[in-house]
């Protein structure tokens, strides 16, 4: 198998990873065969897959400019993946000159790709971290040079949580993340659900079958344990609602069925 110029040395190119999935169901080229092939077979099941992650990346350029509109111009991004067109930095810094960006994946190619996108940005940087860890993220170098944790910060989950499973405590890190941010800050997350899913459950399941076979298990959770992540936030109107209806900028837009699958929210910390 050959490996493109682009792959960090020492990674494992035979083994699929979401990050390299999801930047596949946007169009991107930093993905391998071995990643293609497990997306096609859950496009298969789910052929909405794409029309759900652009939905995502729609939701969060406006939970972005949203926080920047509310005086917010630091952001952490936790599982930020593979920066395509239109991410985090970009839409913040288009936004205000003061925004300051730090991603963490703990994914190499994620990783690697994120630092040389943002070679020469001093406003932005990366770290290769775990969200099952807090206290790393929290702890690192890149946090503790561009984030001001004394002043509110927008911490971003989109399209993570669903790949932590109970056992991995995602509430506790959820909590743990938000107990170090200053008041004011705003918890922004969306997470795969079976409702609003515009097939049977049974199909969707084949999807996440794809998922579990590749060691990367995908959790649906119900919009009630959705919402328990915002514990200690005053939800922001209209609340945890499916991802076209948070905000809209064009609210007659047609939207793709599949768009309305999961839920997003953003909570403001008391």
């Amino acid at each position: 198998m050959e490996r493109p110029a682009w792959a960090p040395p020492g990674i494992d190119i035979s083994v699929p990873s979401v990050s390299r999935m999801y930047d596949f169901y946007l169009g991107g080229s930093h993905n391998f065969e071995v990643d293609r092939e497990a997306a096609r077979k859950a496009l298969e099941f789910l052929p909405g897959l794409p029309k759900i992650m652009q939905a995502n990346r729609a939701f969060m350029r406006r939970a972005v400019r949203h926080a920047v509109a509310e005086g917010i111009t630091q952001f952490l991004d936790i599982g930020s993946g593979i920066p395509t067109f239109g991410n985090v930095h970009e839409v913040a810094q288009a936004a205000s000159d003061r925004a300051r960006v730090v991603y963490v994946d703990h994914d190499p190619v994620a990783v690697a790709h994120s630092r040389a996108v943002l070679e020469g940005d001093d406003r932005s940087a990366v770290v290769a971290a775990d969200l099952r860890k807090p206290r790393e993220i929290l702890h690192s170098p890149e946090v503790g040079e561009l984030l001001d944790l004394d002043r509110p910060v927008a911490l971003l989950l989109v399209a993570v949580l669903h790949f932590l499973e109970d056992a991995d405590e995602p509430y506790e890190a959820v909590a743990e993340l938000l107990d170090a941010l200053a008041p004011g800050s705003l918890l922004v997350l969306t997470h795969a659900s079976y409702e609003g899913i515009p097939v049977s459950q049974e199909r969707a399941g084949g999807a996440v079958g794809v998922y579990r076979d590749i060691r990367n298990p995908l959790v649906m959770r119900s919009h009630e344990e959705i919402t328990r992540f915002f514990d200690g936030t005053e939800l922001v109107a209209p609340g945890v609602v499916s991802m076209p209806r948070w905000r809209p900028d064009d609210p007659d837009e047609e939207e793709d069925p599949f768009a309305f699958s999961g839920f997003a929210g953003v909570g403001r910390k008391a």
